[in-house]
């Protein structure tokens, strides 16, 4: 079944990404030493900066509004073959045509950019599907979801980093799970899972629960992943924080910090089994580029 975006979600989706992107620009513009300070283990401010806005900048290309292609050499097979596991190769490859490192000309361009998208996508279906990373289908909704990811995720890296306050809302991160994850399970994800080891004859079902995301079941069977409604059985039932759901998945707080804090709970028959679906239904492999700050 496709993914079908709510009103409620997309106006969600589109009000989370303008108070992000105005939030991150003003943040990094306040920097000192964006050049040298690094946001990253790989990454300073000024890189990280750019990361992010460059997302932005491909995704007013691919919304195919008249706007000036993204002119990259190879991208479109690059992207075509990129999984979890490889997105740092395309990283590498859309910095390096996307140059600029001042930052405030980058803060500056990101909301130019994010301001563009909403203006041209205002009368858009938020469930037309895009091919994405390994050719996976995202909705409309989706993309805007995905940047908001990034904003909110880099924008955690840089704040620990220049000692700045930084919030995470909770009802925007779960855009993320609602949107992007559950969107390209219903949509079809192409490759970009491809790796995550052989496939399991027997079934993995998780429940999801949140305050602030549509309750879900996520299966993996034979290495397939598919969405469907709640109420069947399950192995495990998780209850969560999207807020500390992100940053624990993409690497800035560990399980052990996310359980103790009371935002995920895992409970059911077999809840050891969620490691194992978890090395399949993964998001990129940010060990590269954790936050320095989340290795105390």
């Amino acid at each position: 079944m496709a993914m079908t975006v709510s009103d409620e979600q997309w106006w969600a989706a589109r009000g989370a990404l303008k108070a992000a992107g105005d939030r991150f620009a003003d943040l990094v513009a306040r920097a000192p030493y964006p050049d040298r300070a690094m946001a990253t283990a790989d990454w300073s401010v000024a890189v990280t900066a750019a990361h992010v806005s460059s997302i932005a900048w491909l995704y007013t290309s691919l919304l195919d509004t008249g706007a000036p292609p993204a002119s990259i050499p190879g991208f479109d097979g690059q992207i075509r073959s990129t999984t979890v596991d490889t997105v740092d190769a395309l990283n590498e490859m859309t910095l390096a045509h996307y140059t600029e490192r001042d930052i405030r000309r980058v803060a500056e361009r990101l909301r130019t950019d994010v301001d563009y998208l909403l203006r041209v996508s205002e009368q858009r279906d938020p469930s037309e599907p895009f091919s994405w990373l390994g050719g996976a289908q995202v909705p409309l909704a989706g993309l805007f979801a995905h940047l908001v990811n990034e904003l909110l995720i880099h924008g955690f890296d840089v704040a620990r980093t220049v000692g700045l306050p930084w919030e995470v809302p909770s009802r925007d991160a779960g855009l993320f799970f609602d949107l992007l994850l559950v969107g390209v399970a219903r949509n079809g994800y192409g490759r970009l899972l491809d790796g995550g080891g052989p496939p399991r004859e027997r079934r993995i079902a998780i429940e999801f629960r949140s305050r602030y995301t549509v309750p879900v079941t996520l299966v993996l069977h034979r290495g397939l992943v598919t969405a469907q409604e709640p109420g069947g059985p399950v192995d495990a039932r998780v209850t969560f924080d999207p807020a500390v759901l992100n940053l624990m998945l993409f690497g800035r707080v560990s399980r052990v910090r996310a359980a103790l804090s009371g935002k995920i709970s895992v409970r059911g028959r077999r809840p050891w089994v969620l490691p194992v679906f978890l090395r399949t239904v993964r998001v990129p492999d940010t060990a590269r580029t954790q936050s320095l700050a989340s290795r105390t």
